[in-house]
């Protein structure tokens, strides 16, 4: 059997959200869907499929990546994993989120399972590794998957890098995160993005301009 990753481009920040399988086995990342039709559009797609949602991980938790996080938990039934350095990324989320016009937004339970840096996770025929790459959020991780690819949330953009404006962020982190971490993996590695399009390790240290900080 074979790995398919299959994005969703959801809300108004066009962030993507993917769904991984290997079989029937499946696990959601950073589900951002937010109106009837984007949870339609999911909900569709695992059902047509005859997915079973092993899971559902979480990057780091910035309102964008967790808009469909209360519909994912009550519709799949899934446990939800984040880094604990992002529980207060969070919870905090339900202060701001009307200032973004998400006013119907539904804060979730904040996950109990947590993740750990260089730690294995797995979930039916599916494997991942864990590790944590701070600077756009304090707990950012990223999964990356034996077969050549990385969920890399908003660590690395095709040509940028995520932002690091809002609180907890810091570039000389996410610089660390990227050099001592994203950039150690083999160059054929394709990375997929929090928003955008997919890219790789190599084009990323060939061209991206955080090599110019």
């Amino acid at each position: 059997m074979s790995v398919h990753i299959q994005a969703f481009s959801f809300n108004t920040f066009q962030e993507n959200t993917y769904v991984v399988s290997e079989g029937q086995d499946a696990v959601i990342f950073d589900p951002g869907c937010y109106t009837k039709e984007e949870e339609g559009a999911l909900f569709e797609f695992i059902n047509t499929n005859g997915l079973m949602v092993k899971a559902i991980l979480y990057t780091h938790a910035h309102i964008d990546h967790i808009l469909g996080a209360d519909y994912c938990q009550r519709t799949f039934k899934a446990p939800s994993h984040l880094h604990i350095e992002d529980q207060n990324t969070w919870a905090s989320v339900k202060n701001y989120a009307h200032l973004y016009g998400f006013e119907n937004y539904k804060e979730a339970e904040v996950p109990i399972y947590l993740l750990e840096d260089q730690k294995e996770i797995t979930f039916g025929s599916l494997t991942f590794k864990v590790y944590h790459t701070p600077g756009h959020a304090p707990g950012h991780v990223v999964f990356y998957h034996e077969s050549g690819f990385v969920i890399n949330g908003d660590v690395l953009f095709k040509g940028s890098f995520g932002r690091v404006d809002l609180p907890g962020g810091n570039l000389n982190v996410l610089k660390k995160s990227i050099f001592d971490i994203m950039f150690k993996f083999p160059e054929q590695t394709v990375v997929y993005c929090g928003h955008g399009p997919a890219t790789t390790i190599g084009q990323e240290k060939q061209t991206n301009y955080i090599l110019e900080f």
